[in-house]
């Protein structure tokens, strides 16, 4: 069935890696800062699953403050890379709103939301995990790898339906740009917003701000357990 991508800005140019079979599952995958979709749908196709789909949209390039204004690929604008740093709240819940019309996107062609996981690298993966969690539908997981939660004071008051969801966290330990001790408090964080049997988090000694091919297989293990073939 063939759904109209205009009507979705971020569908028009994503990368989109086909399973190869009938499609029952989708990965929505959200490349980091100054990045594309290109590389992530790459890496993604190491890993694939026959049944699933996988779309790496590109983010709209915007001033990043953090780069003293510099305009990127950015889901939204950084101010700072700490855990109390100012955040961006209208850019956060815009982008959070035009991942989740990608979601409705596949809803309406097919796939069911309990079929889909979001995932994410770095500022992607931090809105894959604030996306999901604020979302409606009942999804099948989310992959944060390299990343935060951001606005994470709303929560757990933020959360919607996605309070017994399964997340992967995956974290290099010598991440020089989002320190592995961000990530633990992330951990932490989640594990007070959804079932705490339900996040997994990983560490990486020796991996920098990057993923590594352990890190990619434990991906793809995670999403053999939450979008299995049926």
């Amino acid at each position: 069935m063939c759904g109209n991508n205009m009507s979705v800005p971020l569908l028009t140019d994503a990368v989109t890696v086909p399973g190869g079979e009938r499609e029952t599952a989708a990965v929505i995958f959200l490349h980091g800062l100054g990045d594309t979709g290109h590389g992530w749908a790459e890496a993604l196709s190491a890993i694939k699953h026959p049944h699933v789909k996988y779309i790496c949209p590109h983010a709209p390039r915007i001033p990043v403050t953090l780069n003293m204004k510099m305009v990127m690929p950015a889901w939204f604008d950084l101010m700072g890379l700490s855990p109390d740093a100012p955040e961006d709240e209208a850019g956060i819940k815009k982008a959070a709103d035009s991942i989740k019309s990608i979601i409705e996107h596949e809803v309406k062609n097919g796939i069911p939301a309990n079929r889909i996981v979001l995932g994410g690298f770095s500022q992607g993966g931090a809105l894959s995990l604030y996306t999901a969690l604020t979302c409606q539908h009942k999804l099948a997981g989310i992959v944060g790898l390299s990343c935060w939660l951001p606005l994470h004071k709303t929560f757990p008051q933020a959360c919607g339906v996605n309070k017994d969801i399964s997340i992967l966290q995956c974290h290099g330990e010598a991440d020089p740009m989002i320190p592995v001790r961000f990530g633990t408090l992330t951990s932490e964080k989640l594990k007070s917003v959804v079932t705490p049997s339900k996040v997994q988090y990983k560490t990486y000694p020796g991996v920098m701000h990057s993923t590594s091919q352990e890190e990619m297989m434990a991906v793809k293990d995670f999403l053999e357990k939450v979008i299995p073939k049926v």
